[in-house]
């Protein structure tokens, strides 16, 4: 299990009682990292690679509990057929090279996405550190793997559709919690931080349910280069917002906490 460092928040000015339980990441930028050292585009999806393995044990270290990873797109698809290959092959040795570090830090795996597209090795590999890592209690790391946002609410509305079909459900109860249990990971709570690197601005068909009232914070650090510094100014950010949710903050010094959302999701809390 990561080691907290709720010291090395305060001295970034960071109050460690408030760190976002649940932190995004659109992780842009591995081919522009790639290109600008005249490396191929696959270089830097390696390089990405570490970067995810250097978060995700900061998050763990820094009390976040659950950090959602947009890893491939539904519209990935489109890219060069040997740069798809090549980030296929990625993540199904990270999934067994992984494993190890997983368990020993306690981290909990899910995925969100079409996962049934999969090619059959990246699959299996995934599918299998799900299952082994599904007791730890840890940070929950949520793989966005063929995912698109449209394409979840998609396949929510589908549910539904059988569910009236069936006449489990009238459509006059179809409402946003209904909506909310049928997505890839009701489990999870809305993430509470958008972070996009490599300086885009656009949220490319991710969360688009979930992320109704995220902070968002962008930099313009490619996703291989992002480090330790770049999460806690972040983070630093997303403590400096007054998060109102649509209503009004009564007092200037009204606390973060007290501006809560309205309680939307099925299982609100990360157990």
């Amino acid at each position: 299990m990561s080691e907290l460092r709720p010291d090395k928040l305060r001295e970034c000015g960071i109050d460690p009682e408030r760190v976002p339980a649940h932190i995004a990441i659109i992780m842009d930028g591995n081919g522009r990292w790639a290109s600008h050292r005249g490396l191929p585009r696959l270089e830097g999806h390696r390089r990405g690679y570490k970067t995810v393995d250097r978060v995700v044990r900061l998050a763990g270290e820094f009390g976040i509990k659950a950090l959602t990873l947009y890893t491939f797109s539904a519209e990935n698809w489109r890219r060069p057929r040997s740069e798809i290959s090549g980030i296929m092959k990625l993540i199904a040795s990270a999934a067994h090279q992984e494993l190890r570090k997983l368990m020993d830090e306690g981290v909990q795996l899910r995925l969100s996405g079409r996962t049934d597209d999969l090619p059959d090795f990246v699959r299996q590999a995934l599918l299998d550190d799900v299952r082994r890592t599904q007791d730890n209690t840890g940070l929950i790391l949520n793989l966005a793997i063929n995912y698109g946002g449209r394409g979840e609410l998609v396949d929510a509305f589908r549910q539904i559709a059988l569910r009236v079909q069936r006449g489990e459900l009238s459509p006059d109860d179809i409402d946003e919690r209904t909506i909310a249990a049928s997505l890839y990971q009701p489990g999870l709570p809305d993430p509470d931080l958008l972070i996009r690197t490599a300086g885009e601005m656009r949220i490319s068909n991710f969360l688009l349910w979930q992320i109704a009232y995220a902070e968002l914070h962008v930099t313009h650090v490619l996703w291989p280069d992002f480090g330790e510094e770049d999460l806690l100014k972040a983070i630093a950010d997303y403590q400096s917002r007054v998060r109102k949710f649509g209503g009004v903050v009564n007092s200037p010094g009204q606390d973060l906490a007290s501006a809560a959302a309205p309680d939307l999701s099925p299982a609100p809390s990360i157990s």
